[in-house]
């Protein structure tokens, strides 16, 4: 009887644990009835089942009650584990889903732009790798017309003589770091197809950035002009040595005592003193050889090289040994030159 009790009370808590069990139903035991009373020998005094016309025992009817009561338990335990099982199923299908959901949704944080402003012209922070120091400068590894180039398989035309309006003028001397760089006063002008530009500033290379036929210069200088619409026009000299050059001495002689100084004399600098006496160049369209290396820069390479003594370009060799950007692909651009 302990027996019976102990199975009915686990029958009755295996009722209650599932919340889809029908009322009716207690711990998955179905309500008696006469026709199945009848079947399993139960309120038959007469009979029972496998032997009929013989009354069960109290003990007899005690044990069948505790198997019919342990098979429905056991019934009842596999089911719940397999609703059990299939609910996990789900959950973990269901995690699945939502973690492949949240994976395809993700989108990485992009790093912020790079935006350095120091640069060099040789190791980590040289030519190769300005575009990655600053996002602003992406031209300088990824534009099609850069400079300088090696120029060389020319046009030869009848390009007009450009018109130079230099004169004498004020100016200032600084070591920026990358170069010795010359600002002039106001009122310097050169036209050429049929544009005006103000000369801004001029500076020096080591060696000459410029290749002609393949040929490279010692040292070279960038006369750099802007017209009243910010197109560019650069004047570039080749130095070749020889005797001493009096503009460029002026220049050496009032350089500043520090790096990333100025000095402005009281004297003035003409830039005619720096032309050479034919007026022969090369032009073709490329870019600033420098961050952020901006292209649609109108070129104009004096053919005739300007001559400086080995003392001044000694000089230069000390501040800067090395200033000047590799050559750039050409990539087809067309190079005109003066018959």
């Amino acid at each position: 009887m302990r027996k019976l009790l102990a199975l009915t009370a686990c029958c009755l808590a295996l009722g209650s644990a599932s919340a889809n069990d029908s009322p009716s139903r207690i711990a998955g035991v179905q309500p008696s009835s006469p026709a199945r009373d009848d079947a399993m020998g139960i309120g038959n005094p007469k009979a029972k089942p496998g032997k009929p016309g013989r009354k069960l025992s109290a003990r007899e009817e005690e044990e069948q009650a505790e198997a019919e009561l342990s098979a429905r338990i056991a019934e009842r335990l596999a089911q719940m584990k397999a609703n059990q099982a299939a609910r996990a199923a789900a959950a973990a299908r269901a995690r699945k889903a939502q973690a492949h959901a949240a994976k395809a949704a993700y989108v990485p944080a992009q790093p912020p732009p790079a935006n350095g402003t120091f640069w060099t012209y040789e190791g980590e922070f040289g030519p190769a790798n300005w575009s990655k120091i600053n996002a602003a400068w992406n031209k300088c590894n990824g534009g099609e017309r850069q400079s300088p180039i090696d120029i060389r398989d020319g046009i030869k035309v009848d390009l007009e003589q450009i018109a130079f309006d230099y004169r004498p003028s004020g100016f200032s001397v600084t070591d920026n770091g990358h170069t010795v760089q010359v600002a002039l006063g106001t009122g310097n002008f050169l036209s050429v197809a049929g544009r005006t530009y103000e000369l801004q500033q001029l500076h020096f290379h080591r060696p000459a950035e410029e290749r002609v036929n393949g040929k490279t210069y010692e040292m070279g200088i960038h006369l750099v002009h802007k017209d009243i619409e910010g197109r560019i026009a650069v004047l570039a000299l080749m130095l070749q040595r020889g005797r001493p050059q009096a503009a460029i001495q002026t220049v050496w002689n009032n350089l500043p005592l520090e790096k990333k100084d100025t000095f402005t004399p009281s004297i003035v600098f003409n830039p005619n003193d720096l032309l050479p006496e034919r007026r022969d160049y090369y032009t073709y369209m490329g870019s600033l050889t420098e961050p952020p290396c901006t292209e649609g820069v109108l070129w104009l390479v004096m053919k005739e090289p300007v001559q400086a003594s080995p003392e001044q370009m000694a000089l230069f060799s000390r501040l800067y040994p090395l200033n000047a950007r590799p050559v750039q692909a050409a990539a087809g651009r067309m190079i005109k030159e003066s018959q």
